[in-house]
């Protein structure tokens, strides 16, 4: 087996259990967490060699997490591993460094594929995404789409758009309820949104969250 250290992220156990099935012999596999939170505490403590990344997670997405851990300065490969064929999604995630953008129902062959090429300095993407790529137009507006919101605002809108209320926001980010409101209103009145379900809407307009 590998000394290359993996840790899997994705709050789909079974996905989770599968993804290392597939790759326990190859490499070590040392943890698999079922949110962005876990993801990045995980990270910053293990320092894995390579994080396997779902972007629709709890908490905070992935690419969210990424983004913390990236500020954070982990420098270790990063494959994106979703259901999402949105190239608005890969464009996000090549922004953040990523090595790899692999689509799950292509995972059995495409895995080992991306790591063994992130590990070398390489970057891959599923044919399907590499072709979307290709047909890319206004790509720069594309990596701006959603960047209005600083990190911790799109936690917040995040935590909101999964349905938790004020006090379970603040629990999760340690703050308190009216602090929790407080970052709701400022977030809904610059994005010139009137409603929770608006808010929900450019969520997932923005990725931010998923309705897969």
């Amino acid at each position: 087996m590998s000394s290359v250290r993996v840790l899997i992220a994705d709050d789909h156990r079974i996905v989770a259990e599968g993804l290392r099935c597939l790759l326990e012999s190859r490499y070590e596999v040392i943890d698999i967490v079922p949110n962005g939170q876990d993801l990045v505490a995980t990270t910053c403590k293990a320092q894995p060699d390579v994080i396997l990344v779902d972007i629709t997670m709890p908490r905070l997405n992935g690419l969210e997490a990424v983004g913390q851990l990236r500020g954070q300065g982990y420098s270790g490969k990063v494959i994106f591993l979703t259901m999402h064929r949105d190239a608005t999604y890969a464009a996000r995630a090549l922004q953040l460094g990523a090595s790899g953008f692999v689509l799950k129902h292509s995972a059995g062959d495409e895995l080992v594929t991306a790591i063994e090429a992130a590990l070398r300095g390489e970057s891959f993407l599923s044919p399907e995404i590499a072709a979307a790529a290709e047909r890319w137009e206004g790509r720069e507006k594309l990596l701006e789409k959603g960047t209005t919101l600083t990190s911790r605002q799109r936690q917040v809108l995040q935590l909101f758009a999964e349905g938790n209320s004020a006090k379970e926001v603040g629990v999760a980010l340690g703050i308190s309820t009216r602090t929790a409101e407080n970052h709701k209103a400022r977030i809904m009145d610059q994005l010139k949104l009137r409603s929770i379900p608006d808010l929900v809407q450019y969520a997932l307009r923005h990725g931010i969250i998923s309705n897969e």
